[in-house]
């Protein structure tokens, strides 16, 4: 592994670091020598993680080093043994130049992050960099147990106490082997995360959650999601010893919110109720045991060591809060009343709590829930006391000397209590239940108790004698809000650059629809019709430019509820659903997983579009998933997710930051309630953000579909990385184009890799095995690939068989053909070879499925197979003579023009032409096909014909430029007719068309010539009408309004050369519906060729088609001479 010198420092990397790496290295090392705090920000696919662990780790073996080489120079007496560097001096870098003279005095480090899935992934990363430092990974019960007696229990509390009673009597076998096994070598030099501690404790019957909190003592690096350390409880409970250690959050992001949570709280009227039944069933068993005279000194009750005095105030402390509680009466607005933080200690001490009874009443409440959750029986619910004894030890932090006024005062400024009345869902639980007591269902109040500061529980850390404090994450901007939050010092920062290429990110804002509609989440706008209709528009429209993965953010459940309920009733949902299926983010975490992974499959399956996920900013996808690659191509930010304005801790938050500044204290620097709230919306858009690039070879682009992103002043609140690619837009249409070419040019520059489907079952297997019998093995791959990833069809005969069929035919012809056939209208199908069928299809068909194969193969009889076989299989015979030039085009139909192909080629070209005919069938790319033809066909002049033979499987937009190439590449055409460029379709529609047209005299104003001068045959006419019935199809479509529209847009265009402004009107009048996308595309005959090449690309990516039509040579040939005829339809039309 390469080593690098860092500030004195020497670091080994797994690998060379990006300049980015270095500088996040270097910041840390910094804070670590210094003793100072730091906020580092650095994009996800930096190589965060591993940098943050090896340069931590690095600087405490140098610090190390250094206690081992004063100590070699103390027992030396001054002696060195560098003549250049005195021994002395060794590690002054790393300590600040302090003399440590233990091993004991070398810092712990306590890495914590939010889970412990994440935790799993860092310890992950430590196995790959050289360094083995001993560890431990600490956790709950409910991860680490594995006492099924204990872990059977419903209740998280009533687990603890089960434990702690096994333990207390040396009951639990697995207890009992920790202290032997936490010396074992094995264990204690392995790098374990949780799963692996689990597994090691069933292996060796030792426990695991005692196994960890035993090998902390040894520990170099511990690791632990942080509300271990923030929450005062729970930091007790673990034994954290903070002195002299560095502390590190990872994905900080959440930091300060856990902060506030960890010393808040709400009492609910449901737990002081459950509280009071509990004490009441022990009162009520200590009385009965107190009437049993002769066997009171053996009662059950005996074993809990509290008289009935000691129960009974308990109970009358929980009446007195809850009397207390409720005396206050609510408001009509219903937003309760609120007092300073102080006032807390008023209330409890009216129910005879204050700081010299809270541990008598603490210890005793804790008996009480022991004793009940370790009685069999019914199960008693012991929530709510338990609830209210963590809650008293939170209020009462500290000794009774410390309780003064002032000290209180202090203590509690960054604290509100709020009484308001219970709206809870449990409220509703109770007055549903008709079994419950008549006192429960009484309404009653809740006691809130907020915490409004971070910074409490950041300077209760340093109060502890950390030595350093670092906060890391992928989005922390804007950092001067976050430090300001903290409340502590943090002299090294860092806003590290993306290791990304320009290429490889597109950020646009978009504040208006395709319709011209302002996009905006704002409260006044959210749900209007308009708004909804035109944000769902924009959804379908970036869903055929962004491939594989698309997510789309929400600012919160009931906007997205109440947006995707709109487009579901105005088909919106629909057209999104047939481009990108959709899957919706749930609000519980029972069925998250089950829609995650259905987007993934769908994502990857090979044939597909990709999918789409709606969810919302700040809920479980926008905050700890991985969306690489493929999954998560997009991001589109529908809103700003401002909190909810008129919640009371909201409100209540916003006074407080403005009290704290109209204050100004020396030293101390606090947000406005406004800034706090800007700075709100703009960290959770930031988290949903970095789902898009997630390591330094994927890319992505960002929408930001609102408004309000075009001012500055929210702009700047992007992370760093982000802020130099943000490009504002004055049209959708503009947007989709440069979104269309950035697709474009990063899937050139990085191919995806090859979506492969699920491993199919043994029994079809033969997918891959029964490809000599189509004539080469070259496709058994592709066939496979075809299939879906589900192998639903197993499971039902028809299709099952039909798959059975399919293998045996290999990639043969008739397998060609069935597929050919199946893209044929129902009433124009009959038995055709491949090239017959191409014949017959034109641009827009070779999209549909071949859904109806099916019914055809099951109508066949059960010998079909066999003889279908028999049929088309193909032997050696003397070569047939050259049919006449002149027919060269209408010989050979289908089945006889390939056998002609297979008499005069290999069995290996054969295939390949075969291949070129499929990928051209599926790709639409005429160039491609044209050269991997000329390449088999052109050596040899012999074979010249059969390239002039292709021209039947030619599609009719490409038969004019395949003509021409063939008369440069073999000196004669292929009989090119005007008509040959004909679809379908646009026969049908001038054969509707032609006589209205004649007498009205609408063909002559297409092109441009007087009546006299009408051309006589049937091909000429229908040549030059196809403007006219572009427009007559557009009016049909668009209705009088938008086709007039459209026309003025067109015209104007052919004056002015506005190609941006002409776009942006075409594409918001073609995408709103997915029917007219077909318009969309024909419609590139009125455009002049220097902007054509530029229409194709953004059509083609809208609808999915072939990129290549810029590269095809003779693509100029014939723009110039449609121009007169455009030209003079718009000025008939003008």
């Amino acid at each position: 592994m390469p080593s690098l010198k860092i500030k004195g420092v020497t670091v080994d990397f797994p690998f060379t670091p990006y300049p980015c790496q270095t500088d996040y290295m270097s910041k840390v090392i910094e804070c670590l020598q210094n003793k100072v705090n730091g906020v580092l920000e650095s994009p996800t696919g930096t190589g965060k993680t591993l940098c943050l662990l090896c340069a931590t780790l690095a600087w405490r073996q140098y610090f190390k080093d250094t206690i081992s080489a004063r100590k070699i120079a103390e027992k030396m007496g001054g002696a060195e043994l560098f003549s250049d560097r005195p021994l002395s001096s060794w590690g002054t870098s790393a300590t600040d130049g302090d003399s440590p003279m233990y091993y004991t005095d070398v810092p712990k480090i306590i890495y914590a992050s939010r889970t412990h899935s994440q935790l799993t992934q860092v310890i992950g990363e430590l196995r790959n960099t050289s360094y083995r430092p001993k560890v431990c990974v600490l956790g709950s019960r409910e991860q680490l147990c594995i006492n099924q007696e204990v872990m059977k229990q419903e209740s998280n509390h009533v687990k603890v106490h089960m434990c702690r009673a096994k333990v207390s009597t040396r009951s639990c076998l697995f207890y009992n082997n920790v202290e032997e096994k936490s010396t074992d070598k094995e264990i204690i030099n392995s790098i374990l995360d949780v799963e692996d501690l689990v597994k090691a404790g069933n292996k060796q019957r030792v426990c695991p959650y005692y196994l960890s909190r035993s090998l902390k003592q040894q520990a170099e690096i511990i690791f632990m999601p942080y509300n271990y350390l923030l929450d005062p409880k729970s930091r007790r409970a673990h034994n954290i010893e903070l002195q002299g250690a560095v502390v590190i959050f990872d994905e900080a992001h959440n930091v300060e919110k856990m902060c506030e949570e960890s010393t808040s709280f709400d009492l609910t009227p449901y737990d002081l109720t459950s509280a009071l039944q509990a004490v009441d069933k022990l009162l009520h068993e200590q009385v009965g045991d107190a009437g049993k005279e002769e066997d009171l000194s053996e009662t059950s009750s005996s074993a809990l060591k509290l008289d009935i005095t000691s129960v009974a105030k308990i109970k009358q402390i929980i009446m007195d809060l809850e009397m207390n509680i409720n005396t206050f009466e609510i408001p009509p607005n219903g937003q309760g009343i609120t007092k300073p933080g102080s006032f807390i200690y008023e209330l409890f001490q009216k129910a005879q709590v204050t700081f010299d009874t809270k541990t008598s009443v603490a210890e005793t409440i804790d008996q009480i829930t022991g004793y009940l959750s370790s009685q069999p029986g019914i199960f008693l619910n012991t929530s709510g006391l338990q609830k209210l004894g963590d809650i008293i030890q939170l209020v009462f932090v500290g000794e009774a000397a410390e309780a003064s006024g002032v000290h209180l005062e202090k203590r509690t400024r960054q604290f509100k209590v709020h009484i308001h009345a219970d709206t809870s869902s449990s409220r509703k639980k109770q007055n549903a239940d008709v079994w419950a007591p008549a006192s429960s269902k009484k309404q009653g109040n809740v006691l809130s108790y907020w915490c409004f500061s971070p910074g409490f529980s950041m300077q209760e850390l340093v109060q502890q004698g950390v030595r350093s404090i670092i906060l890391t994450s992928g989005t922390l901007s804007p950092l001067s809000s976050f430090t300001a939050e903290m409340q502590i010092p943090f002299p090294v920062s860092l806003e590290n650059p993306h290791v990304i290429q320009r290429d490889q990110i597109f950020v646009s804002v978009i504040d208006k629809g395709p319709d011209g509609t302002l996009l905006s989440s704002a409260f006044d706008r959210r749900f209007l019709p308009a708004n909804m209709a035109s944000l769902g528009n924009t959804v379908v429209n970036l869903s055929r430019v962004v491939p594989d993965g698309l997510l789309v953010f929400f600012p919160s459940y009931p906007v997205m509820d109440k947006t995707l309920e709109f487009w579901r009733g105005n088909s919106l949902a629909e057209r999104i659903e047939n481009i990108k299926p959709m899957f919706v983010e749930p609000r519980g975490k029972a069925t998250f997983t089950e829609v995650i992974d259905g987007y993934y499959e769908r994502v990857n399956e090979p044939n597909g579009r990709g999918g789409s996920f709606f969810a919302v900013c700040r809920g479980k996808a926008s905050e700890g998933l991985d969306f690489a690659n493929s999954y998560g191509r997009g991001v589109v930010i529908t809103g700003l997710p401002f909190p909810p304005r008129m919640d009371p801790r909201v409100t209540l938050k916003m006074q407080y930051l403005d009290e704290m500044s109209r204050k100004r204290e020396a030293g101390v620097k606090y947000l406005s309630g406004q800034e706090w709230y800007r700075q709100q919306a703009s960290r959770a858009v930031n988290q949903a953000i970095g789902r898009v690039i997630r390591h330094r070879e994927d890319y992505g682009a960002i929408f930001l579909c609102d408004q309000r992103f075009k001012g500055t002043d929210v702009r700047a609140q992007l992370p760093s990385w982000v802020r130099p690619h943000v490009k504002l837009y004055d049209s959708f249409g503009c947007v989709v184009r440069d979104a269309a070419q950035f697709f474009r040019v990063a899937q050139k520059l990085r191919p995806p890799p090859e979506k492969k489907p699920a491993p199919l079952p043994a029994s079809s297997s033969q997918c891959g095995g029964a490809s000599s019998s189509g004539g080469g093995g070259g496709g058994s791959g592709a066939a496979c690939s075809s299939q879906k990833a589900k192998m639903l069809d197993s499971h039902v005969p028809s299709l099952k068989r039909r798959r059975t069929e399919e293998a045996e035919l290999g990639v043969g012809v008739a397998r060609l053909c069935v597929q050919y056939e199946a893209e044929l209208p129902t009433n124009q199908r009959r038995a055709r070879g491949l090239l017959d069928a191409l014949e017959h299809s034109d641009h827009t068909g070779h999209t549909q499925q071949d859904a109806n194969t099916q019914e055809r193969l099951e109508e066949r009889p059960s010998n079909w197979t066999q003889a279908s076989k028999r049929k088309i299989r193909l032997v050696q015979r003397p070569t047939a003579p050259e049919p006449p030039r002149s027919e060269v085009t209408g010989s050979w139909k289908g089945h006889d023009f390939l056998l002609e192909l297979k008499r005069n080629l290999s069995q290996e070209n054969f295939t390949q032409l075969m291949e070129a005919l499929k990928t051209y069938k599926e790709s639409d790319d005429l160039l491609d096909f044209l050269t991997k033809a000329a390449a088999l066909l052109t050596p040899d002049p012999n074979t010249h014909r059969l390239l002039r033979g292709l021209y039947q499987a030619v599609r009719p937009h490409h038969k004019k430029r395949f003509h021409e190439q063939c008369v440069l590449l073999t000196g004669e055409g292929c009989g090119y007719k005007t008509e040959h460029s004909l679809s379908r379709e646009q026969r049908r529609a001038l054969t509707t068309h032609t006589d209205s047209e004649a007498s009205s005299g609408l063909v002559e104003v297409a092109v441009g010539v007087p009546s006299s001068e009408k051309a006589s045959g049937a091909d000429k006419s229908k040549e030059l009408s196809e403007p006219t019935v572009l427009m007559a199809d557009m009016q049909k479509a668009l209705g009088a309004d938008k086709s007039k529209q459209l026309f003025s847009c067109l015209s104007a265009y052919r004056k002015n050369h506005h190609y941006d402004q002409m776009l942006s009107t075409v594409v918001s009048l073609l995408t709103e519906r997915d029917e007219h996308l077909q318009l969309l595309k024909r419609l590139e005959v009125f455009i002049p060729a220097c902007d054509r090449s530029r229409f194709r690309e953004m059509t083609s990516s809208l609808t999915g088609g072939s990129q290549s039509h810029e590269t095809q040579p003779s693509a100029s040939s014939d723009e110039g001479k449609s121009q007169p005829k455009i030209s003079s339809f718009f000025a008939g039309h003008s």
